[in-house]
Protein backbone atom coordinates (compact mmCIF):
# COMPACT_ATOMS: atom_id res chain seq x y z
CA UNK A 1 0.00 0.00 0.00
CA UNK A 2 1.72 3.31 -0.63
CA UNK A 3 -0.24 5.64 1.43
CA UNK A 4 2.03 8.70 -0.77
CA UNK A 5 -1.14 8.10 -3.55
CA UNK A 6 -3.74 10.69 -3.15
CA UNK A 7 -7.00 8.90 -3.12
CA UNK A 8 -9.17 12.02 -3.79
CA UNK A 9 -10.04 15.32 -2.84
CA UNK A 10 -12.34 16.75 -0.20
CA UNK A 11 -15.30 18.77 -2.00
CA UNK A 12 -17.69 19.82 0.56
CA UNK A 13 -18.56 18.73 4.30
CA UNK A 14 -19.12 20.26 7.86
CA UNK A 15 -18.11 19.12 11.19
CA UNK A 16 -21.06 17.47 12.31
CA UNK A 17 -22.23 15.46 9.12
CA UNK A 18 -18.73 14.37 8.07
CA UNK A 19 -16.59 14.73 4.66
CA UNK A 20 -17.35 14.40 1.18
CA UNK A 21 -14.34 13.04 -0.66
CA UNK A 22 -14.28 12.63 -4.90
CA UNK A 23 -12.11 9.94 -5.34
CA UNK A 24 -9.18 10.46 -8.20
CA UNK A 25 -9.98 8.58 -11.91
CA UNK A 26 -7.18 6.45 -11.38
CA UNK A 27 -8.33 5.22 -8.08
CA UNK A 28 -11.32 2.55 -7.94
CA UNK A 29 -14.35 2.64 -5.96
CA UNK A 30 -13.97 -1.13 -5.34
CA UNK A 31 -10.73 -0.04 -3.34
CA UNK A 32 -12.73 1.36 -0.43
CA UNK A 33 -14.38 -0.17 2.13
CA UNK A 34 -17.07 0.94 4.85
CA UNK A 35 -14.34 1.18 7.89
CA UNK A 36 -10.96 2.43 6.43
CA UNK A 37 -8.67 4.15 8.14
CA UNK A 38 -7.81 7.33 6.42
CA UNK A 39 -5.95 10.30 6.49
CA UNK A 40 -6.44 13.95 5.03
CA UNK A 41 -3.41 16.07 4.94
CA UNK A 42 -4.51 20.03 5.43
CA UNK A 43 -2.40 22.68 5.18
CA UNK A 44 -1.87 23.00 9.07
CA UNK A 45 -3.54 20.15 10.28
CA UNK A 46 -3.54 15.94 9.55
CA UNK A 47 -7.30 14.59 9.87
CA UNK A 48 -7.40 11.00 11.07
CA UNK A 49 -10.76 9.95 9.97
CA UNK A 50 -13.15 6.62 9.31
CA UNK A 51 -14.56 5.84 6.00
CA UNK A 52 -18.25 5.54 6.41
CA UNK A 53 -20.10 5.51 3.14
CA UNK A 54 -19.18 4.74 -0.53
CA UNK A 55 -21.61 6.16 -3.51
CA UNK A 56 -21.19 7.02 -7.06
CA UNK A 57 -21.59 10.31 -8.68
CA UNK A 58 -22.43 11.74 -12.21
CA UNK A 59 -21.83 15.20 -13.60
CA UNK A 60 -24.93 14.92 -15.97
CA UNK A 61 -28.31 13.41 -15.05
CA UNK A 62 -28.70 12.01 -18.24
CA UNK A 63 -25.34 9.81 -18.11
CA UNK A 64 -28.14 8.07 -15.09
CA UNK A 65 -30.74 7.80 -17.43
CA UNK A 66 -29.24 6.87 -20.43
CA UNK A 67 -26.36 4.80 -19.85
CA UNK A 68 -23.74 3.24 -21.89
CA UNK A 69 -24.48 -0.39 -23.40
CA UNK A 70 -22.79 -2.93 -21.15
CA UNK A 71 -20.59 -3.91 -24.36
CA UNK A 72 -19.67 -0.48 -25.00
CA UNK A 73 -16.32 -0.35 -23.53
CA UNK A 74 -14.71 2.71 -24.92
CA UNK A 75 -17.85 5.16 -23.52
CA UNK A 76 -16.99 3.62 -20.30
CA UNK A 77 -13.43 4.46 -20.19
CA UNK A 78 -14.42 7.93 -21.72
CA UNK A 79 -17.06 8.63 -18.95
CA UNK A 80 -15.33 7.66 -16.10
CA UNK A 81 -13.69 9.71 -13.85
CA UNK A 82 -14.66 12.51 -15.55
CA UNK A 83 -18.19 12.16 -16.13
CA UNK A 84 -18.85 9.29 -13.38
CA UNK A 85 -16.83 9.11 -10.31
CA UNK A 86 -16.63 7.42 -7.15
CA UNK A 87 -17.54 9.54 -3.52
CA UNK A 88 -16.75 8.61 0.05
CA UNK A 89 -17.94 10.11 3.41
CA UNK A 90 -15.57 10.48 5.99
CA UNK A 91 -16.09 11.26 9.59
CA UNK A 92 -12.79 13.10 11.40
CA UNK A 93 -11.61 11.80 14.34
CA UNK A 94 -9.04 12.66 15.33
CA UNK A 95 -6.35 16.05 14.34
CA UNK A 96 -2.62 16.14 14.77
CA UNK A 97 -1.71 19.98 14.72
CA UNK A 98 0.63 22.16 16.42
CA UNK A 99 0.40 24.03 19.47
CA UNK A 100 2.68 26.67 17.61
CA UNK A 101 4.17 27.43 14.47
CA UNK A 102 7.71 27.68 15.41
CA UNK A 103 9.98 25.46 14.25
CA UNK A 104 8.19 25.86 10.39
CA UNK A 105 6.18 22.52 10.99
CA UNK A 106 4.47 21.49 7.77
CA UNK A 107 2.23 18.17 7.14
CA UNK A 108 4.82 16.88 5.39
CA UNK A 109 7.04 16.70 8.14
CA UNK A 110 5.34 13.65 9.88
CA UNK A 111 6.20 11.44 6.59
CA UNK A 112 10.02 11.65 7.90
CA UNK A 113 10.71 9.11 9.76
CA UNK A 114 13.74 8.66 12.46
CA UNK A 115 16.36 6.35 11.09
CA UNK A 116 17.46 5.55 14.94
CA UNK A 117 14.81 4.01 16.55
CA UNK A 118 12.99 3.01 13.45
CA UNK A 119 8.68 3.11 13.86
CA UNK A 120 9.12 3.76 17.41
CA UNK A 121 10.55 7.02 16.57
CA UNK A 122 8.18 8.41 14.00
CA UNK A 123 7.77 12.64 12.56
CA UNK A 124 5.96 13.50 15.77
CA UNK A 125 8.96 12.25 18.37
CA UNK A 126 11.53 13.70 15.28
CA UNK A 127 9.14 17.24 15.34
CA UNK A 128 8.63 17.36 19.52
CA UNK A 129 12.70 17.14 19.57
CA UNK A 130 14.16 19.97 17.38
CA UNK A 131 11.15 22.36 17.68
CA UNK A 132 9.70 24.38 20.41
CA UNK A 133 6.51 23.67 19.34
CA UNK A 134 4.50 20.46 20.54
CA UNK A 135 2.39 18.15 18.18
CA UNK A 136 -1.12 16.48 19.66
CA UNK A 137 -3.58 13.81 19.10
CA UNK A 138 -7.00 16.33 19.47
CA UNK A 139 -10.70 16.00 19.30
CA UNK A 140 -11.99 17.47 16.05
CA UNK A 141 -12.70 20.89 16.30
CA UNK A 142 -12.49 22.07 12.63
CA UNK A 143 -12.41 20.63 9.10
CA UNK A 144 -9.26 20.51 6.18
CA UNK A 145 -10.23 22.81 3.53
CA UNK A 146 -11.03 22.24 0.12
CA UNK A 147 -9.22 20.61 -2.33
CA UNK A 148 -7.34 18.89 0.86
CA UNK A 149 -5.85 15.53 -0.35
CA UNK A 150 -6.99 12.05 1.00
CA UNK A 151 -4.30 9.16 1.62
CA UNK A 152 -4.70 5.56 2.87
CA UNK A 153 -3.20 5.55 6.62
CA UNK A 154 0.40 4.35 6.78
CA UNK A 155 2.27 2.18 9.32
CA UNK A 156 3.29 5.05 10.69
CA UNK A 157 -0.02 6.41 11.11
CA UNK A 158 -0.81 3.93 13.21
CA UNK A 159 1.39 3.77 15.34
CA UNK A 160 0.88 7.77 15.99
CA UNK A 161 -2.58 6.97 16.55
CA UNK A 162 -2.80 3.60 18.53
CA UNK A 163 0.94 3.31 19.90
CA UNK A 164 2.64 -0.29 19.65
CA UNK A 165 2.60 -2.96 22.10
CA UNK A 166 5.95 -3.01 23.72
CA UNK A 167 5.72 0.78 24.47
CA UNK A 168 7.78 0.92 28.15
CA UNK A 169 5.96 3.66 28.81
CA UNK A 170 2.08 2.21 28.57
CA UNK A 171 0.14 -1.35 29.26
CA UNK A 172 -0.59 -1.10 25.38
CA UNK A 173 -2.13 -5.03 23.97
CA UNK A 174 -2.81 -5.67 20.41
CA UNK A 175 -6.34 -6.69 19.93
CA UNK A 176 -6.30 -6.70 16.47
CA UNK A 177 -5.64 -5.26 12.82
CA UNK A 178 -6.66 -3.30 10.48
CA UNK A 179 -8.83 -4.15 7.25
CA UNK A 180 -5.99 -3.84 4.74
CA UNK A 181 -3.15 -3.40 6.65
CA UNK A 182 -0.57 -5.72 8.30
CA UNK A 183 -0.28 -3.51 11.76
CA UNK A 184 -1.19 -3.53 15.59
CA UNK A 185 -4.16 -1.81 16.49
CA UNK A 186 -3.74 -1.47 20.66
CA UNK A 187 -5.55 -0.73 23.09
CA UNK A 188 -4.26 1.28 26.54
CA UNK A 189 -5.18 -1.64 29.00
CA UNK A 190 -4.62 1.05 32.14
CA UNK A 191 -7.38 2.90 30.73
CA UNK A 192 -9.62 -0.32 29.66
CA UNK A 193 -9.67 -1.52 33.65
CA UNK A 194 -10.59 2.11 35.11
CA UNK A 195 -13.73 1.98 33.45
CA UNK A 196 -16.84 -0.71 32.97
CA UNK A 197 -16.30 -2.44 28.88
CA UNK A 198 -18.18 -4.34 27.11
CA UNK A 199 -18.42 -7.12 24.20
CA UNK A 200 -21.31 -7.27 22.06
CA UNK A 201 -22.57 -9.22 19.02
CA UNK A 202 -24.62 -11.52 17.74
CA UNK A 203 -24.62 -15.21 18.36
CA UNK A 204 -21.73 -16.74 16.59
CA UNK A 205 -19.88 -14.10 15.95
CA UNK A 206 -17.09 -14.68 18.28
CA UNK A 207 -17.83 -12.95 21.51
CA UNK A 208 -16.24 -15.50 23.66
CA UNK A 209 -12.94 -15.64 21.37
CA UNK A 210 -13.07 -11.38 21.79
CA UNK A 211 -13.68 -12.00 25.40
CA UNK A 212 -11.03 -14.24 25.84
CA UNK A 213 -8.29 -12.61 24.34
CA UNK A 214 -8.82 -9.38 26.27
CA UNK A 215 -8.68 -11.03 29.24
CA UNK A 216 -5.48 -13.07 28.23
CA UNK A 217 -4.13 -9.54 27.64
CA UNK A 218 -5.64 -7.93 31.06
CA UNK A 219 -3.64 -10.99 32.87
CA UNK A 220 0.10 -10.92 30.72
CA UNK A 221 0.09 -7.22 31.11
CA UNK A 222 -0.85 -7.14 34.77
CA UNK A 223 -3.41 -4.63 34.62
CA UNK A 224 -6.30 -5.75 36.73
CA UNK A 225 -6.99 -9.27 39.02
CA UNK A 226 -9.94 -10.83 36.92
CA UNK A 227 -13.11 -12.52 38.42
CA UNK A 228 -14.96 -14.50 35.56
CA UNK A 229 -18.15 -15.99 36.16
CA UNK A 230 -18.07 -18.49 33.01
CA UNK A 231 -21.77 -19.41 32.54
CA UNK A 232 -20.93 -21.85 29.62
CA UNK A 233 -17.44 -22.99 31.03
CA UNK A 234 -15.47 -21.25 28.06
CA UNK A 235 -12.72 -18.96 29.81
CA UNK A 236 -11.01 -21.31 32.59
CA UNK A 237 -9.86 -24.73 30.75
CA UNK A 238 -10.33 -25.24 26.78
CA UNK A 239 -13.27 -24.76 24.47
CA UNK A 240 -14.50 -25.58 21.08
CA UNK A 241 -14.15 -23.82 18.61
CA UNK A 242 -17.35 -23.11 16.18
CA UNK A 243 -16.49 -24.80 12.22
CA UNK A 244 -17.38 -28.16 10.38
CA UNK A 245 -14.47 -29.31 11.89
CA UNK A 246 -14.06 -29.73 15.47
CA UNK A 247 -10.67 -28.77 17.18
CA UNK A 248 -10.23 -26.69 20.39
CA UNK A 249 -8.84 -23.51 22.06
CA UNK A 250 -6.66 -23.50 25.43
CA UNK A 251 -8.22 -21.78 28.13
CA UNK A 252 -7.17 -19.22 30.65
CA UNK A 253 -5.61 -21.76 33.43
CA UNK A 254 -3.62 -23.59 30.58
CA UNK A 255 -2.02 -20.27 29.50
CA UNK A 256 -1.52 -19.04 32.88
CA UNK A 257 -0.95 -21.73 35.15
CA UNK A 258 0.77 -19.85 38.02
CA UNK A 259 -2.25 -17.14 37.42
CA UNK A 260 -5.32 -18.21 37.24
CA UNK A 261 -7.15 -20.74 39.19
CA UNK A 262 -10.28 -22.44 38.76
CA UNK A 263 -13.33 -22.57 41.32
CA UNK A 264 -16.55 -24.67 40.14
CA UNK A 265 -19.73 -25.06 41.02
CA UNK A 266 -20.19 -28.35 39.69
CA UNK A 267 -17.06 -30.30 40.30
CA UNK A 268 -18.08 -34.32 38.40
CA UNK A 269 -19.09 -31.90 35.11
CA UNK A 270 -15.67 -30.39 35.92
CA UNK A 271 -13.89 -33.56 36.27
CA UNK A 272 -15.33 -35.07 33.00
CA UNK A 273 -13.98 -32.59 30.80
CA UNK A 274 -10.59 -33.03 32.58
CA UNK A 275 -9.73 -29.85 34.29
CA UNK A 276 -7.30 -29.54 36.88
CA UNK A 277 -6.67 -28.29 40.45
CA UNK A 278 -10.14 -27.08 40.11
CA UNK A 279 -11.87 -26.14 43.81
CA UNK A 280 -15.07 -26.63 44.76
CA UNK A 281 -17.64 -23.78 45.77
CA UNK A 282 -20.64 -24.01 47.56
CA UNK A 283 -23.32 -21.56 48.74
CA UNK A 284 -25.39 -20.94 52.09
CA UNK A 285 -28.66 -19.89 52.44
CA UNK A 286 -27.46 -17.82 55.27
CA UNK A 287 -25.76 -16.02 52.51
CA UNK A 288 -28.71 -15.12 50.47
CA UNK A 289 -30.46 -12.05 50.50
CA UNK A 290 -34.02 -10.95 49.67
CA UNK A 291 -32.30 -8.60 47.33
CA UNK A 292 -30.89 -11.84 45.88
CA UNK A 293 -34.19 -13.54 45.52
CA UNK A 294 -35.42 -10.45 44.11
CA UNK A 295 -32.99 -10.13 41.38
CA UNK A 296 -34.22 -13.98 40.14
CA UNK A 297 -38.16 -13.41 40.89
CA UNK A 298 -38.39 -13.98 37.27
CA UNK A 299 -36.88 -17.75 37.41
CA UNK A 300 -38.49 -18.83 40.46
CA UNK A 301 -42.03 -17.29 39.45
CA UNK A 302 -42.08 -14.91 42.59
CA UNK A 303 -44.77 -12.52 43.29
CA UNK A 304 -44.27 -8.96 44.37
CA UNK A 305 -46.38 -9.71 47.31
CA UNK A 306 -43.92 -12.79 48.29
CA UNK A 307 -40.84 -10.41 47.64
CA UNK A 308 -42.73 -8.18 50.85
CA UNK A 309 -42.80 -10.93 52.68
CA UNK A 310 -40.11 -12.17 52.42
CA UNK A 311 -38.44 -8.90 54.22
CA UNK A 312 -40.74 -9.58 56.62
CA UNK A 313 -38.94 -12.42 57.75
CA UNK A 314 -35.88 -11.24 57.00
CA UNK A 315 -36.35 -8.86 59.51
CA UNK A 316 -37.57 -11.30 62.01
CA UNK A 317 -35.00 -14.20 61.43
CA UNK A 318 -31.52 -12.09 60.17
CA UNK A 319 -29.85 -14.36 57.80
CA UNK A 320 -31.38 -17.63 58.40
CA UNK A 321 -34.70 -16.39 57.18
CA UNK A 322 -34.51 -19.20 54.30
CA UNK A 323 -34.01 -21.66 56.55
CA UNK A 324 -36.86 -21.03 59.11
CA UNK A 325 -38.55 -20.99 56.20
CA UNK A 326 -38.02 -24.28 54.85
CA UNK A 327 -38.65 -25.76 58.05
CA UNK A 328 -41.70 -23.76 58.93
CA UNK A 329 -45.48 -25.95 59.17
CA UNK A 330 -48.35 -24.62 57.57
CA UNK A 331 -49.59 -24.01 61.62
CA UNK A 332 -46.36 -21.78 62.11
CA UNK A 333 -46.88 -19.70 59.02
CA UNK A 334 -50.18 -19.18 60.42
CA UNK A 335 -48.59 -18.27 63.86
CA UNK A 336 -46.32 -16.26 61.79
CA UNK A 337 -48.62 -14.18 59.70
CA UNK A 338 -51.12 -13.32 62.71
CA UNK A 339 -48.21 -12.09 64.75
CA UNK A 340 -46.32 -10.36 62.34
CA UNK A 341 -49.07 -9.42 59.89
CA UNK A 342 -48.21 -11.33 56.96
CA UNK A 343 -49.62 -13.01 54.04
CA UNK A 344 -50.46 -16.63 54.34
CA UNK A 345 -50.45 -17.29 50.59
CA UNK A 346 -47.60 -15.33 49.83
CA UNK A 347 -45.50 -16.78 52.28
CA UNK A 348 -46.51 -20.58 51.44
CA UNK A 349 -45.72 -19.62 47.81
CA UNK A 350 -42.63 -18.77 48.88
CA UNK A 351 -41.40 -21.24 50.76
CA UNK A 352 -42.63 -23.86 47.54
CA UNK A 353 -40.51 -22.25 45.69
CA UNK A 354 -37.50 -21.35 47.58
CA UNK A 355 -37.69 -25.00 48.08
CA UNK A 356 -36.24 -24.97 44.87
CA UNK A 357 -32.69 -23.70 45.40
CA UNK A 358 -32.29 -27.24 47.18
CA UNK A 359 -32.12 -29.51 44.27
CA UNK A 360 -28.98 -27.17 43.32
CA UNK A 361 -25.53 -28.75 43.46
CA UNK A 362 -24.29 -25.99 45.26
CA UNK A 363 -26.50 -24.76 47.95
CA UNK A 364 -25.65 -25.80 51.68
CA UNK A 365 -27.50 -25.41 54.74
CA UNK A 366 -23.91 -24.16 56.08
CA UNK A 367 -20.76 -24.06 54.42
CA UNK A 368 -17.13 -26.09 55.52
CA UNK A 369 -15.58 -22.57 54.69
CA UNK A 370 -15.80 -18.96 54.39
CA UNK A 371 -15.85 -18.94 50.01
CA UNK A 372 -16.16 -15.37 50.07
CA UNK A 373 -13.37 -14.44 51.92
CA UNK A 374 -10.98 -17.37 50.23
CA UNK A 375 -11.84 -15.90 46.72
CA UNK A 376 -10.89 -12.16 48.38
CA UNK A 377 -8.17 -13.14 49.42
CA UNK A 378 -6.80 -14.91 46.08
CA UNK A 379 -8.44 -11.55 44.41
CA UNK A 380 -5.33 -9.80 46.53
CA UNK A 381 -2.78 -12.15 45.72
CA UNK A 382 -2.93 -10.90 42.51
CA UNK A 383 -4.34 -14.57 41.44
CA UNK A 384 -7.24 -14.81 38.45
CA UNK A 385 -10.41 -16.52 38.96
CA UNK A 386 -12.69 -18.38 36.88
CA UNK A 387 -15.65 -19.59 38.01
CA UNK A 388 -17.42 -22.84 36.04
CA UNK A 389 -20.81 -23.45 36.73
CA UNK A 390 -21.29 -27.11 34.60
CA UNK A 391 -24.18 -28.29 34.03
CA UNK A 392 -25.83 -25.93 36.54
CA UNK A 393 -25.26 -23.38 33.62
CA UNK A 394 -29.21 -21.87 33.92
CA UNK A 395 -30.28 -18.44 34.40
CA UNK A 396 -31.20 -19.02 37.75
CA UNK A 397 -27.85 -20.30 38.91
CA UNK A 398 -26.30 -17.87 37.60
CA UNK A 399 -27.80 -14.80 38.20
CA UNK A 400 -27.94 -15.96 42.00
CA UNK A 401 -24.52 -17.07 42.75
CA UNK A 402 -22.82 -13.79 40.28
CA UNK A 403 -25.30 -11.65 42.55
CA UNK A 404 -24.28 -13.15 46.00
CA UNK A 405 -20.74 -13.33 45.07
CA UNK A 406 -20.06 -9.72 43.80
CA UNK A 407 -22.32 -7.96 46.44
CA UNK A 408 -19.82 -9.24 48.84
CA UNK A 409 -16.32 -9.05 47.26
CA UNK A 410 -17.91 -4.98 46.11
CA UNK A 411 -18.89 -4.53 49.65
CA UNK A 412 -15.49 -5.62 50.82
CA UNK A 413 -13.97 -3.19 48.25
CA UNK A 414 -15.65 -0.28 49.54
CA UNK A 415 -13.97 -0.79 52.74
CA UNK A 416 -10.65 -1.60 51.58
CA UNK A 417 -10.94 1.83 49.18
CA UNK A 418 -12.25 3.89 52.15
CA UNK A 419 -9.11 3.13 54.43
CA UNK A 420 -6.71 3.81 51.40
CA UNK A 421 -8.30 7.23 50.97
CA UNK A 422 -7.53 8.07 54.88
CA UNK A 423 -4.51 6.27 55.11
CA UNK A 424 -2.99 7.59 51.53
CA UNK A 425 -0.66 4.16 52.06
CA UNK A 426 0.21 2.82 48.60
CA UNK A 427 0.16 -0.47 50.77
CA UNK A 428 -3.34 0.13 51.40
CA UNK A 429 -4.51 0.55 47.57
CA UNK A 430 -6.90 -2.32 46.74
CA UNK A 431 -5.72 -4.34 43.60
CA UNK A 432 -8.11 -3.17 40.24
CA UNK A 433 -10.46 -5.85 39.83
CA UNK A 434 -12.28 -6.60 36.51
CA UNK A 435 -15.45 -8.69 37.15
CA UNK A 436 -16.60 -10.75 33.91
CA UNK A 437 -20.56 -11.61 33.11
CA UNK A 438 -22.08 -12.89 30.47
CA UNK A 439 -26.05 -12.67 29.80
CA UNK A 440 -25.29 -8.90 31.14
CA UNK A 441 -28.93 -7.54 29.75
CA UNK A 442 -30.67 -9.99 32.61
CA UNK A 443 -28.72 -8.34 35.12
CA UNK A 444 -28.60 -4.25 34.05
CA UNK A 445 -32.51 -4.25 32.42
CA UNK A 446 -34.07 -0.91 33.27
CA UNK A 447 -36.42 -3.25 35.69
CA UNK A 448 -33.30 -4.41 37.47
CA UNK A 449 -30.58 -2.65 37.33
CA UNK A 450 -31.38 -0.76 40.07
CA UNK A 451 -31.78 -3.66 42.54
CA UNK A 452 -28.45 -5.29 41.42
CA UNK A 453 -24.60 -4.67 42.51
CA UNK A 454 -24.38 -4.67 38.83
CA UNK A 455 -26.17 -1.62 38.21
CA UNK A 456 -23.89 -0.09 41.21
CA UNK A 457 -20.58 -1.05 40.04
CA UNK A 458 -21.35 0.75 36.19
CA UNK A 459 -22.62 3.78 37.89
CA UNK A 460 -19.96 3.72 39.95
CA UNK A 461 -16.91 3.48 37.36
CA UNK A 462 -13.33 3.58 39.09
CA UNK A 463 -14.62 4.87 42.53
CA UNK A 464 -13.83 1.65 44.40
CA UNK A 465 -11.29 0.18 42.31
CA UNK A 466 -14.09 -2.36 40.65
CA UNK A 467 -15.29 -2.33 36.99
CA UNK A 468 -17.31 -4.81 35.13
CA UNK A 469 -16.62 -6.08 31.61
CA UNK A 470 -20.20 -7.20 30.04
CA UNK A 471 -20.54 -9.84 27.25
CA UNK A 472 -23.91 -9.80 25.28
CA UNK A 473 -25.69 -10.16 22.57
CA UNK A 474 -28.96 -7.89 23.25
CA UNK A 475 -27.30 -4.51 24.01
CA UNK A 476 -30.66 -2.94 23.76
CA UNK A 477 -31.60 -4.77 26.22
CA UNK A 478 -29.13 -2.92 28.72
CA UNK A 479 -30.37 0.69 30.71
CA UNK A 480 -29.69 3.16 28.26
CA UNK A 481 -27.99 4.98 31.71
CA UNK A 482 -25.27 2.25 32.05
CA UNK A 483 -24.87 1.53 28.43
CA UNK A 484 -23.76 5.50 29.02
CA UNK A 485 -21.08 4.39 31.30
CA UNK A 486 -19.33 2.05 29.41
CA UNK A 487 -16.32 3.16 28.55
CA UNK A 488 -14.43 1.02 25.76
CA UNK A 489 -17.22 -1.30 23.29
CA UNK A 490 -15.80 -3.56 21.50
CA UNK A 491 -18.52 -4.65 18.60
CA UNK A 492 -18.99 -7.44 16.51
CA UNK A 493 -21.78 -7.39 13.63
CA UNK A 494 -25.43 -6.66 14.87
CA UNK A 495 -28.10 -6.69 12.76
CA UNK A 496 -31.12 -5.23 14.68
CA UNK A 497 -31.50 -1.64 14.48
CA UNK A 498 -32.43 -1.72 18.54
CA UNK A 499 -29.09 -2.81 18.97
CA UNK A 500 -26.97 -0.92 17.08
CA UNK A 501 -28.40 2.03 18.21
CA UNK A 502 -27.74 1.09 21.89
CA UNK A 503 -23.79 0.78 20.95
CA UNK A 504 -23.51 4.49 19.97
CA UNK A 505 -25.70 5.43 23.71
CA UNK A 506 -23.93 8.13 24.97
CA UNK A 507 -21.07 8.38 21.78
CA UNK A 508 -20.75 11.67 20.14
CA UNK A 509 -21.14 11.27 16.43
CA UNK A 510 -22.50 8.14 16.78
CA UNK A 511 -24.78 8.57 13.89
CA UNK A 512 -22.36 8.54 11.21
CA UNK A 513 -20.87 4.91 12.24
CA UNK A 514 -24.31 2.92 12.59
CA UNK A 515 -23.15 2.23 8.57
CA UNK A 516 -19.80 0.76 9.58
CA UNK A 517 -21.47 -1.13 12.15
CA UNK A 518 -23.97 -2.88 10.18
CA UNK A 519 -21.23 -3.73 7.32
CA UNK A 520 -18.82 -5.77 9.08
CA UNK A 521 -18.28 -9.53 8.57
CA UNK A 522 -20.06 -12.16 10.58
CA UNK A 523 -16.40 -13.64 11.82
CA UNK A 524 -13.12 -12.26 13.17
CA UNK A 525 -14.09 -8.45 12.49
CA UNK A 526 -15.19 -6.02 14.95
CA UNK A 527 -15.65 -1.71 16.17
CA UNK A 528 -13.66 -0.68 18.53
CA UNK A 529 -14.66 2.82 20.10
CA UNK A 530 -14.55 4.35 23.68
CA UNK A 531 -12.02 5.17 26.26
CA UNK A 532 -9.54 2.75 25.75
CA UNK A 533 -8.75 3.64 22.26
CA UNK A 534 -8.04 7.38 20.71
CA UNK A 535 -10.23 7.11 17.74
CA UNK A 536 -13.24 4.45 16.68
CA UNK A 537 -11.13 1.92 14.42
CA UNK A 538 -12.36 -1.50 12.97
CA UNK A 539 -10.01 -4.23 12.94
CA UNK A 540 -9.56 -8.13 12.26
CA UNK A 541 -9.61 -9.28 15.49
CA UNK A 542 -5.89 -10.97 16.87
CA UNK A 543 -6.28 -14.71 16.01
CA UNK A 544 -6.72 -16.78 19.15
CA UNK A 545 -3.94 -19.76 18.03
CA UNK A 546 -0.69 -21.35 18.38
CA UNK A 547 1.17 -18.09 17.38
CA UNK A 548 -0.76 -16.25 20.04
CA UNK A 549 -0.17 -18.90 22.62
CA UNK A 550 3.39 -18.69 22.28
CA UNK A 551 3.36 -14.27 22.18
CA UNK A 552 1.59 -14.30 25.73
CA UNK A 553 4.34 -16.83 27.08
CA UNK A 554 2.74 -20.06 27.31
CA UNK A 555 5.28 -22.91 27.34
CA UNK A 556 3.46 -25.85 25.71
CA UNK A 557 2.31 -23.96 22.42
CA UNK A 558 5.00 -25.89 20.42
CA UNK A 559 3.17 -29.04 20.76
CA UNK A 560 -0.32 -27.21 20.50
CA UNK A 561 1.11 -25.97 17.11
CA UNK A 562 2.47 -29.76 16.02
CA UNK A 563 -1.41 -30.33 16.68
CA UNK A 564 -2.80 -27.88 14.53
CA UNK A 565 -0.11 -29.04 11.71
CA UNK A 566 -1.28 -32.45 11.95
CA UNK A 567 -4.97 -32.10 11.92
CA UNK A 568 -4.02 -29.44 8.90
CA UNK A 569 -2.48 -32.13 7.53
CA UNK A 570 -5.43 -34.84 7.58
CA UNK A 571 -7.61 -32.37 6.43
CA UNK A 572 -5.83 -32.01 3.42
CA UNK A 573 -5.70 -35.88 2.95
CA UNK A 574 -9.34 -36.12 3.19
CA UNK A 575 -9.95 -32.96 0.67
CA UNK A 576 -7.63 -35.06 -2.16
CA UNK A 577 -9.70 -38.21 -1.94
CA UNK A 578 -6.64 -40.12 0.47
Amino acid sequence: MNSDRPLGSVIQGSLSKGLEVKLHPDVSVEEMRVGKFLVVRGVRSHFFCLLTDVCLGTTNERISMNPPHPEDTFMQEVLAGSSTYGKIELSPMLMLTPDSDEGGWSPNSLLKTSSNNGLKTNGLASYQANTTGEMQLRPVKTIPSHFSQVHDASERDFRLVFGWEDDPHRRNFAIGQPLDMNVPVCIDLDRFVERSNGVFGKSGTGKSFLTRLLLSGIIRKQAAVNLIFDMHSEYGWEAATEGKQFSTVKGLRQLFPNEVEVYTLDPESTRRRGVRDAQELYLAYDQIEVEDIRLVSRELNLSEASIENAIILRNEFGTTWITELLAMTNEDIQMFCDEKRGNKASIMALQRKLGLLDELKYIRNSCPQNYVKQILDKLNAGKHLVIEFGSQSNMLSYMLVTNVLTRRIHRAYVEKSEVFLQTKNPRDRPRQLVITIEEAHRFLDSATVRQTIFGTIAREMRKYFVTLLVVDQRPSGIDNEVMSQIGTRITALLNDEKDIDAIFTGVSGGQNLKSVLSKLDSKQQALVLGHAVPMPVVIQTRPYDAKFYQEVGDMDWEGMETDLLLTAAESAKLDLGF
